[in-house]
């Protein structure tokens, strides 16, 4: 088997529980823009340009209230500053890469960090190719699933109240999978328990990055594990 065939049938393995979760979620982002007065084609371009579930998301709530590109822009920067904490793991990963580099940094997500950081290649196939693949494949099931999405919600009338949740649901799958591979508790009980304070300090607008920036601070000062 050709090395190139092989990373990939690999790749497509490791990212067939983020088909079925993209392709989902992707549907209800299409259907939502559709319905909140966009042309479907919108979907796959916001898909090919900017792949960003959660960001896209909130962009259709900031579109129709007319917000400012200024506006649009810091708080997607913020909403996407985890990629820059968790990103820096990834640095000596990517270090070694060549020829998809730039592209493996754009198509970075949380679903393909959490596939990239659990799974590792498997023997005999070129890591940075089986990472492309992996990244392309994620990018590929997200713009399907968005289109089919868009070009559904152009031809009912239903609105599927609700349907937001569904990217709720995603990374809530995709945390209880983290627990299991990292068998440390530790980080996530003090991510949960900084996000309980901001909400009943009654910043829930600054969550996010607030929860990011004070759990990673966290961290520093956890146990680490002795090596075996």
């Amino acid at each position: 088997m050709r090395p190139h065939v092989f990373a990939f049938k690999a790749a497509l393995k490791t990212s067939l529980p983020v088909f079925f979760g993209y392709i989902s979620i992707g549907f209800a982002f299409g259907f939502l823009l559709v319905k909140s007065g966009f042309h479907w084609l919108w979907a796959p371009l916001m898909c090919l340009v900017i792949f960003a579930g959660a960001a896209q998301f909130m962009a259709i709530g900031m579109l129709l209230q007319h917000k400012s590109p200024w506006e649009m822009g810091l708080a997607i920067l913020l909403l996407n500053a985890r990629h820059m904490v968790y990103g820096f793991s990834l640095l000596d990963r990517y270090s070694r890469f060549r020829r998809f580099k730039a592209y493996l940094i754009f198509g970075l997500t949380d679903e393909t960090y959490g596939l990239l950081t659990t799974i590792d290649p498997p023997e005999g196939a070129d890591p940075e190719r089986f990472d492309f693949y992996v990244t392309a494949l994620n990018h590929s099931y997200w713009t399907l699933g968005s289109t089919l999405g868009a070009l559904t919600g152009s031809l009912i009338s239903w609105n599927a109240p609700g349907i937001e949740f569904s990217m709720t649901a995603l990374f809530t799958v995709l945390l209880v999978e983290q627990i299991r591979a990292l068998k440390r508790p530790g980080p996530f009980l003090l991510a949960l328990g900084v996000c309980m304070v901001l909400y009943f300090l009654g910043l829930q607008q600054h969550a996010l990055l607030l929860g990011i920036i004070i759990s990673a601070m966290g961290c520093f000062f956890l146990k680490r594990e002795e090596p075996a």
